[in-house]
């Protein structure tokens, strides 16, 4: 196969086609929808698998009741939780969301879950020997604690999320990355999709730069 050709196009190649659609304003456009979903979809699961992750982490007995739902929802394929909510809720972005959303919680639960159950007994004790209050013990013995496990949740989440949204956006929507890939793959365009799959990674890595690894570097900064 030549780097010439249709299906190993030239990085000049791929370049052109790249600002071409920015001029167009179709790259921005569906860039944008994806990240709105991206956004959307994480600013839900986040928070909420947190606090369960929580709240099953020093709950013994929710834990140990819930345990197999997680682990259900843990290994059911994406892709079946995606078709299972067009089915019953319609092609609609709520559908699309959920989906996500749904697909993303265990992850953050098992991950937080792992961190409360990690918590140092002896800072725990210490708070109620000098009676600490709730919430004064929640930000300065808890949080501190959690908090490198909840960048940990954050990176490989965002990960595992826009990489969904890619999938019920070709099976679902009539935007989006997704949707373009999924069309470009039926035009055996290459170029294009290679085009716009740069794009995404660009966006993503950006994104890991100049917010991921400086919230990173925060939470291990309190480590010996």
């Amino acid at each position: 196969m030549s780097l010439d050709s249709r299906n190993l196009p030239t990085p000049d190649a791929v370049a052109q086609t790249f600002w071409q659609a920015c001029l167009s304003g179709q790259l921005p456009y569906h860039l944008g929808a994806t990240l709105l979903r991206l956004v959307a979809s994480f600013a839900i699961a986040m928070p909420l698998g947190c606090a369960l992750g929580i709240v099953l982490g020093r709950n013994r007995k929710l834990d140990a009741f819930f345990d197999s739902w997680v682990m259900l929802f843990l290994n059911i394929p994406a892709l079946v939780t995606i078709i299972l909510c067009y089915v019953w809720f319609g092609l609609v972005e709520g559908a699309a969301i959920f989906a996500v959303v749904v697909n993303k919680l265990p992850n953050v639960i098992v991950t937080i879950r792992e961190g409360a159950r990690a918590l140092d007994q002896d800072l725990l004790e210490m708070a109620r020997c000098y009676r600490f209050g709730q919430r004064k013990t929640f930000v300065h013995i808890i949080w501190p604690q959690l908090y490198p496990f909840v960048m940990g949740a954050t990176r490989s989440g965002l990960a595992l999320t826009w990489k969904i949204i890619l999938v019920v956006e070709l099976l679902g929507r009539s935007n989006g990355m997704g949707y373009q890939l999924h069309l470009f793959f039926q035009l055996f365009d290459v170029a294009s999709l290679l085009a716009y799959t740069v794009a995404f990674v660009a966006v993503i890595q950006l994104l890991e730069m100049l917010v991921l690894k400086p919230l990173d570097s925060r939470a291990r900064r309190w480590r010996r």
